[in-house]
């Protein structure tokens, strides 16, 4: 599967008719129906059509789920397989995951409105590319042996640490997902998945693709359902040894009470963002105004990690701002099926009204749109949950919309005339994720980079990485780190063993 293959809309949709929707939980190597009689229909937000029913997985579900995987750890199927092994099934599921590319693709798009065509070339290719990373480094995390006294052996080991719950959100379903199992399968742990309830049934398909791979019926478990239900059944579990969890601040920081209340388990939280990209007078103004704005637009704004402030010195803001509105202008949206979609749906009718109340606030606040409507945008069908992007200029730093996260196609503008005033409004939100610089004064660029709070600085480029480079952030933003070595540390256990040696 060419995950940069181009499909004609006609293809995608000729796809879409021809798509089977099935709904349940997965536990113990099999999809089954859910212990609860409710569900819901996931409407897409596409054209606002029912794409089909899911089942509401319930805490008896958990409970299923974690007896699963608990004894698919204990008996040792997984966890003690030789980590080579790990690895090679570890690769085989990238693969198959590669090899569905497509199908994931278009129900992704459907479920929760991204193009396709984007779903496709970023989102499985991530994933696809996570897992085999993970399985390429599972065999090469050694351990230690430290030299002690003559007459004693000190090894430290790292060890699975059991059964670890990852509970995912709707924006980046498959790649936020891939970023969770790939360490925590490579350590040699079991896995339950909560995905969001928006983007439920394409979760479901990497159970069968994880079976086919090689990985042991009960190693991973899908238990789709609400976050109140689910989640917290996750969350409180005592059979649960670590929860990594990627959404917002609010629900992150109930995980982390559902675990001081239950069994002190681990929890990392990936949470949210008010990232800013800082403007120096020396930059490329055309590309630091346009990438600027396209890292706030891209995904339809929905992005933990989205650029959503432009933060401008002086001079360099009308040229700035003239080079985001035209990439406004170059970003509108369209049919997610259309093969060539810049921009595709918001999530749904709900997000799309949070949104445009956010954009109403900031211009009677003072705001001005210099780009966009702020109003909802029709594509043409009468339907769907479109929104063009919109440039704010005039915002100020302690205006609701510089300092909460909108998770929309916004971006707001706010004029400094310092570097020292630049940094104090970069930093001046609870969040800590992103930042970004652009100048072409190397030094000046470094030592305004090392005064940003976030935990990734982006200079002169915005998202750029490889699987190497730690994702996460501080303050608000969480503690939690995704991608490259060290995540793994977030799902292993340290043990000391000490050996006297007879003299």
């Amino acid at each position: 599967m060419q995950l940069n293959a181009v499909a004609t809309a006609s293809e995608w949709e000729l796809a879409a008719a021809e798509l089977a929707w099935r709904s349940g939980v997965f536990v113990d190597g099999k999809l089954q129906p859910s212990r609860s009689d409710e569900g819901f229909s996931v409407v897409s937000p596409r054209d606002g059509a029912a794409l089909a029913e899911v089942a509401v997985g319930s805490a008896l579900d958990v409970d299923a789920a974690v007896s699963s995987a608990r004894a698919a750890f204990d008996d040792g199927r997984w966890s003690r397989r030789a980590a080579t092994e790990r690895g090679r099934a570890l690769v085989r599921f990238g693969d198959a995951v590669e090899s569905r590319a497509r199908e994931l693709a278009l129900r992704i798009s459907l479920e929760m409105g991204k193009p396709a065509q984007d779903a496709l070339a970023v989102e499985l290719r991530a994933i696809a590319q996570t897992l085999r990373w993970y399985g390429q480094l599972a065999d090469k995390l050694g351990d230690e042996a430290h030299v002690g006294t003559p007459g004693a052996l000190a090894l430290v080991t790292r060890e699975p640490a059991g059964v670890v719950g990852a509970v995912v959100p709707w924006n980046f379903p498959l790649t936020m997902t891939g970023w969770k199992l790939g360490p925590a399968l490579a350590a040699g742990n079991s896995v339950v998945l909560k995905p969001a309830e928006q983007t439920s049934m394409s979760a479901l398909v990497l159970g069968e693709l994880a079976l086919e791979a090689g990985i042991p019926a009960g190693v991973l478990n899908i238990v789709p359902g609400r976050g109140d239900i689910v989640g917290e059944a996750i969350g409180r579990h005592p059979g649960v040894d670590v929860v990594a969890f990627t959404g917002s601040v609010g629900v992150g920081r109930r995980f982390l009470a559902y675990a001081a209340e239950s069994n002190g388990k681990r929890v990392w939280p990936e949470l949210g963002g008010k990232s800013a990209s800082v403007v120096l007078p020396d930059a490329d103004l055309d590309k630091a105004g346009r990438t600027t704005a396209w890292g706030s637009f891209y995904n339809q704004g929905q992005m933990c990690s989205a650029s959503s402030r432009m933060v401008v010195l002086g001079e360099a803001h009308d040229a700035a701002v003239a080079a985001a509105i035209a990439q406004a202008d170059d970003m509108r949206p369209a049919d997610p099926l259309s093969g060539d979609a810049a921009l595709g749906a918001v999530v749904s009718e709900a997000q799309l009204a949070k949104i445009l109340g956010f954009v109403e606030r900031a211009v009677a606040d003072g705001a001005a749109i210099a780009a966009g409507t702020g109003e909802r945008f029709d594509i043409g069908t009468g339907r769907g949950s479109y929104l063009a992007p919109i440039v704010l200029t005039g915002v100020r730093p302690d205006m609701e919309i510089a300092q909460q996260e909108v998770f929309g196609p916004v971006l707001s503008v706010i004029a400094v005339d310092s570097v020292d005033e630049a940094v104090a409004v970069a930093n001046g939100t609870p969040f800590g994720l992103g930042a970004g610089v652009w100048g072409r004064d190397l030094s000046a660029v470094h030592q305004l980079a090392r005064r940003l709070r976030a935990g990734t600085v982006w200079v002169n480029c915005w998202e750029e990485g490889d699987m190497s480079m730690p994702f996460g952030g501080v303050g608000a933003s969480g503690f939690g780190r995704d991608k490259g070595a060290r995540a793994v540390d977030k799902y292993v256990d340290v043990k000391s063993t000490w050996i006297e040696l007879d003299s």
